[in-house]
């Protein structure tokens, strides 16, 4: 079930607190407008009339994998639905959990445990995008691919996101991270990993079997990126 509501300060927010309630697993919230949207580490999501800005509840379960990799579930559910807009080689998705089109971000994920269930917030810009942020950002209107209804919009990324959740409690994380790194940056890709601890700059090498980021660095060395944001060079 996708409930509306007009206005809100995080859909996130909300989702916890129904989740609190004990609402159950797929229950979904959309807001046409939210008034404290966020982003990772705490950064503010601009939330315009227009853009999709919606969450989800997923209840773990014995056996599930690590809760921290449902990004790359919802990365991938979302990458499937932007391709009924977009040409498939115009979009790629950026560790963990970024979609950028032509180059430019133009959705988030954040993931969000409450008790033992993972809400997880998506925005996209259908209508509008950022222009006052630290990296280029985009929408669908702006690629010239229309601005989708986002009540039309999130029923298709709902199922897109069961199915792909489904493949991850049946088939395994690897099986998620074997289409993430077909659908992500190639081996090879320069990166600049931006963490509190200062910036590293190296090569991708593609994900551990955890989903952690390698990254060789000049000295051949090889990191193991668990958090931090990246960056394309």
């Amino acid at each position: 079930m996708i409930r509306h509501i007009p206005t809100t300060r995080s859909t996130n927010d909300d989702m916890a607190a129904l989740a609190r309630d004990g609402a159950a697993e797929g229950s979904w919230l959309r807001a046409d407008q939210q008034e404290g949207g966020r982003g990772r580490q705490g950064r503010t999501w601009v939330s315009p009339p227009g853009n999709l800005y919606a969450s989800t509840l997923v209840r773990r379960m014995a056996g599930d994998p690590p809760a921290p990799t449902l990004a790359f579930v919802a990365a991938l559910a979302l990458d499937e639905r932007l391709q009924t807009w977009l040409e498939p080689d115009r979009l790629m998705i950026k560790w963990p959990n970024d979609l950028l089109a032509d180059g430019a971000k133009i959705s988030g994920i954040l993931l969000e445990g409450v008790g033992d269930a993972v809400v997880v917030g998506i925005g996209v810009n259908l209508a509008h995008h950022p222009t006052d942020i630290d990296r280029p950002a985009t929408s669908l209107a702006a690629l010239g691919a229309g601005a989708p209804a986002p009540a039309e919009f999130v029923e298709d990324l709902a199922a897109s996101f069961v199915a792909w959740l489904a493949r991850w409690r049946g088939e395994g994380l690897g099986a998620i991270l074997s289409r993430w790194q077909a659908r992500a940056h190639i081996p090879g890709t320069p990166l600049r990993v931006s963490a509190p601890e200062g910036d590293l700059d190296g090569i991708y090498d593609g994900l551990d079997a955890s989903g952690a980021l390698r990254l060789i660095t000049a000295d051949g060395r090889l990191h193991l990126v668990h958090a931090g944001d990246i960056f394309l060079l």
